[in-house]
C-alpha cells in the first residue's frame, strides 16, 4: 500500500466518522436516539469553567477599559502585543493638562498667584500622569496577564478536550445505536467489539477532560492572588494622589482665588482657601454662592471712624489701581470708608493706599 491508497483510505475513514456523528447528533435533537449523559461531578465540572471563562472574560475587558478608556488606543496596544513590539509611549491626559497648566503659568508670569498657582497644579498633575501609568503597567503585568493567559491558554485547551469528550459520547451511542439494529450474528459481534472500543475510548477521555476541569480551582485560587495585587496596585495609586493633592492645597493656601464683579463697579471679596485665622468665626452664604464673614469687631471697626491696625493672612495681587497688594505676615493700617462694599476696607502701607478684602486681615487688638 503507497502513501496515497494511505491517505486516501483515512480520509474515506474519516469522513464515515463524521456522517455517523452527525445523523447520531440530529436524531438526538429529534429525540429519536439515546444519549449517553456525562455523571453529575463533570458536568459541574463543565459549568464551573464555562462559567469562569465568561467572567474572566467581562472582568479583563471591562479592566482594560478603566485603565485605558480610550478604545483606539487600546486597539492600538492590541496590534502591537500580536506583532511580538512594544507600543509607542504616549503622553497621557494628566500630563497634558499638567503641560497645559505649566505653560500657562509661565505664560501669566510665575511671580503672578495665579500664574504660580498653575505651575504647582501642572507639576501635580504631571506626577498623577506618572502614577497613573504605573498603576497600568503593574496591572497588566500582575492582573491582566494571568486573565489573558487563562482564557487563551488553559481554556483552550479544556475546550479542545471538551468537544473530543462530545466526540467520543457520539461515537459511543453511534455504536449503541448500530448494535441495536444488528441482526445478522456476525453484525453483531462487529457492533459489540465497536461498542467495547468506543466505551474504551469515551471513558479515557471524560478522564482527561475531567483531570483539566478539576484544575479550575486551582486557577481561582491564582486570580485571587492576582485580584490582592491589582488591589494593592490601586491602592499605592490612590494613596498617591491623595498625598500628591494634600501637598498641592496646603502649597495652594496663599494663591486664593480672586472673584471680581463688573456690574455696578461692585467687587466681591476673594475667599481664602485656608479658614483658620480668619476675622470672625461666623460666615454666611451669598446668592452668588461665595463665603462673606460678618464678625463683630469688623462691624465695630465700621461703625467707628477710627483706624486699626491688621495682620496680613495670605499674600494678595492687587486685581487694579484702586487695591494694595498684600504680602504674607505683614501688618498694615485698616480703615472703613463711608459707602464702601462691606467685604472691603481701606488699607494703608507707609504712603500706600487702596482697596483690601477683609477675609485677607486679621484685626490687631
Amino acid at each position: 500500500m503507497n502513501i496515497m491508497d494511505f491517505n486516501v483510505k483515512k480520509l474515506a475513514a474519516d469522513a464515515g466518522t463524521f456522517l455517523s456523528r452527525a445523523v447520531q447528533f440530529t436524531e438526538e435533537k429529534l429525540g429519536q436516539a439515546e444519549k449517553t449523559e456525562l455523571d453529575a461531578h463533570l458536568e459541574n465540572l463543565l459549568s464551573k469553567a464555562e462559567c469562569t471563562k465568561i467572567w474572566t472574560e467581562k472582568i479583563l475587558k471591562q479592566t482594560e477599559v478603566l485603565l485605558q478608556p480610550n478604545p483606539n488606543a487600546r486597539i492600538e496596544e492590541f496590534v502591537y502585543e500580536k506583532l511580538d513590539r512594544k507600543a509607542p509611549s504616549r503622553i497621557n491626559n494628566p500630563e497634558l493638562l499638567g503641560q497645559y497648566m505649566i505653560d500657562a503659568g509661565t505664560e501669566f508670569g510665575p511671580g503672578t498667584a495665579y500664574g504660580n498657582a498653575l505651575i504647582k497644579c501642572g507639576e501635580t498633575q504631571k506626577r498623577i500622569g506618572t502614577a497613573d501609568r504605573e498603576l497600568i503597567q503593574t496591572s497588566a503585568l500582575n492582573f491582566l496577564t494571568p486573565l489573558r493567559n487563562f482564557i487563551e491558554g488553559d481554556y483552550k485547551t479544556i475546550a479542545k478536550e471538551r468537544k473530543l469528550l462530545q466526540n467520543k459520547r457520539l461515537d459511543l451511542d453511534a455504536a449503541k445505536t448500530r448494535l441495536k439494529k444488528a441482526k445478522a450474528a456476525e453484525t453483531r459481534a462487529s457492533s459489540e467489539q465497536e461498542l467495547r472500543i468506543t466505551q474504551s475510548e469515551f471513558d479515557r477521555q471524560a478522564e482527561i477532560t475531567r483531570l483539566l476541569l478539576e484544575g479550575i480551582s486551582s486557577t481561582h485560587a491564582h486570580h485571587l492572588r492576582c485580584l490582592n495585587d491589582f488591589v494593592e496596585a490601586q491602592m499605592t495609586y490612590y494613596a498617591q494622589c491623595y498625598q500628591y493633592m494634600l501637598d498641592l492645597q496646603k502649597q495652594l493656601g496663599s494663591f486664593p482665588s480672586n472673584y471680581h464683579c463688573n456690574n455696578n463697579q461692585t467687587s466681591v471679596a476673594p475667599v481664602p482657601s485656608a479658614s483658620s485665622n480668619v476675622i470672625g468665626s461666623s460666615a454666611l452664604t451669598s446668592t452668588s454662592g461665595l463665603v462673606m464673614t460678618s464678625p463683630s469687631n469688623l462691624i465695630d471697626l465700621k461703625e467707628g471712624s477710627g483706624s486699626r491696625k491688621a495682620r496680613v493672612l495670605y499674600d494678595y495681587d492687587a486685581a487694579n489701581s484702586s487695591e494694595l497688594s498684600l504680602l504674607a505676615d505683614e501688618v498694615i493700617t485698616v480703615f472703613s470708608v463711608s459707602g464702601m462694599d462691606s467685604d472691603w476696607l481701606m488699607g494703608e502701607r507707609g504712603n500706600q493706599k487702596g482697596r483690601v478684602p477683609i477675609t485677607y486681615l486679621e484685626l490687631l487688638n
